[in-house]
């Protein structure tokens, strides 16, 4: 009697595609941060642009205050941190608003007097500073929010 034996086992060859699935994985996993990063850059930007526009049309809006005749420091104080609130600055009471009512503006070949509104708001990004000290844990980087700074000068009105 023979006896049979069993033959051997053939496992399938493995295919190209296994690979390629591995290799899309690791690659995924390589520039999703690097993706989400740049997203997060571009959000956080246009966020802190969005904030300098309106910290600039409140400058605008405090020195059109100022250029009237008999309005003080404090009116126009007033008014900017007013538009700041409607403009959704949460923190507007940290910013710091100047006022000077003797600046001069060049008109032609003479000068003019001119109120010239300066505001300064620190502004935090709310992602990027704590990547930031993720980073590098005891950079300085991430701390210290940055100052946005707007300006604006006009000419005073005289009382007729």
């Amino acid at each position: 009697m023979t006896r049979l034996t069993p033959a051997p086992s053939v496992s399938p060859p493995r295919s190209r595609a296994n690979f390629e699935r591995g290799a899309a994985l690791l690659e995924v996993a390589l520039t999703l941060p690097l993706l989400l990063l740049v997203c997060m850059g571009i959000f956080e930007f246009g966020r802190a642009f969005q904030t300098w526009q309106v910290l600039t049309n409140a400058a605008r809006e405090g020195a059109r205050i100022a250029v009237l005749p008999a309005m003080g420091s404090a009116e126009v104080q007033s008014r900017v941190r007013n538009f700041m609130a409607a403009g959704r600055l949460g923190n507007a009471a940290t910013a710091t608003i100047t006022v000077n009512s003797a600046a001069r503006v060049v008109i032609g070949a003479g000068t003019a007097s001119a109120s010239e509104v300066t505001v300064a708001y620190p502004f935090d990004f709310m992602v990027l500073n704590p990547i930031a000290r993720l980073v590098v844990a005891d950079s300085s980087l991430g701390g210290a929010p940055v100052t946005l700074t707007a300006s604006s000068l006009m000419r005073n009105e005289s009382p007729f």
